[in-house]
């Protein structure tokens, strides 16, 4: 969910992305700035929020992180940690404290056998497959998922609107998507499991950033993976395959807090920032960050005060 307004040479967003990965571990962000406000709402030593390395994860860090100072939480900011292969070790170590999080992808990460889809039994799911010393608050209406997109020019000359219908013509195409995807189960394995998906090459670029982007307006691939509320979707006038499959299960944006720094008003500040945001709402918000390059903590202040809640 990195996305750019202003076209950016492949080289500058190569850089850009090398810059805001964190190490494997979790324990070197880019973005180690940190806030505080007076009081102790957060137990002993505040709360560190921590934030993965796409606009959305960071505007939605930014809106936690405001809505925690708003009732007297100390707070710390490590942001633009990388994937959830390196956040994930960072919570449980406790280089942070809270991330923003997606039902669905979250549940496979913990375990590989869950089966629902709907909004309901994955957070079903998602809260009886977390490790003992994890938790998730009250999920949003807002969803973000992944999802496979091309070009319309390249989907009508396939007559692709779903991904079913890529069977037997992929082996012709180049994926492009973030490094994980080549082993995550929602990734090239999921495509090969449920759709018979076998691609001609993988090419490792972002987590739906500047760069997929790029190379799917450049023709340097065929199908990329992009997130549901990117903006660009729409000024590209690119195609989002259908998925019947569904690969990509409900993806619910939900706190993920470790429970040793969890108290009541923590909870009650995420609960009721998860009451106000809804898909479209969280859609707005993401537009005005990456295409009118407000900074997210602007963004997220004006959406809190807005909304009763700073």
């Amino acid at each position: 969910m990195k996305l750019s307004k202003v076209v950016l040479t492949v080289a500058t967003a190569a850089l850009m992305t090398t810059a805001a990965c964190g190490s494997g571990s979790g324990n070197s962000p880019l973005d180690t700035s940190s806030s505080s406000s007076s009081g102790s709402g957060g137990g002993s030593g505040g709360i560190t929020v921590g934030s993965a390395d796409f606009p959305e994860s960071q505007l939605l860090a930014e809106i936690y992180a405001g809505a925690l100072q708003a009732k007297g939480v100390q707070v710390n900011k490590k942001l633009n940690i990388g994937a959830r292969e390196a956040y994930i070790p960072a919570l449980q170590d406790g280089s942070i404290d809270l991330i923003p999080e997606y039902t669905g992808v979250l549940t496979q990460y913990f375990n590989k056998q869950a089966k629902a889809t709907d909004s309901e039994g994955v957070y079903t799911e998602l809260k009886a497959s977390l490790p003992a010393k994890l938790e998730v608050l009250d999920k949003s209406a807002a969803e973000d998922k992944d999802a496979v997109v091309m070009t319309k020019k390249k989907a009508d000359e396939l007559g692709a609107k779903s991904i079913a219908d890529l069977k037997g013509k992929s082996k012709d195409l180049v994926f492009g998507g973030p490094p994980e995807w080549k082993t995550r189960p929602t990734g090239l394995p999921g495509l090969k499991k449920l759709y018979g998906l076998e691609f001609k090459s993988f090419r490792a670029l972002d987590a739906g950033g500047p760069l997929t982007v790029a190379a799917l307006k450049n023709g340097q691939i065929d199908a990329g993976d992009l997130f549901t509320t990117d903006p660009n979707i729409a000024k590209n006038d690119f195609v989002v395959l259908e998925d019947p499959q569904h690969l990509f299960a409900a993806q619910n944006v939900v706190p993920l807090i470790t429970k040793a720094k969890d108290t009541d008003t923590i909870t009650t500040a995420l609960n009721a920032v998860s009451a106000k945001l809804d898909t479209q709402t969280l859609a707005a918000l993401l537009t005005e960050v990456v295409v009118d390059k407000k900074d997210a903590s602007a963004v997220a202040k004006e959406f809190l005060t807005k909304n009763g809640l700073a």
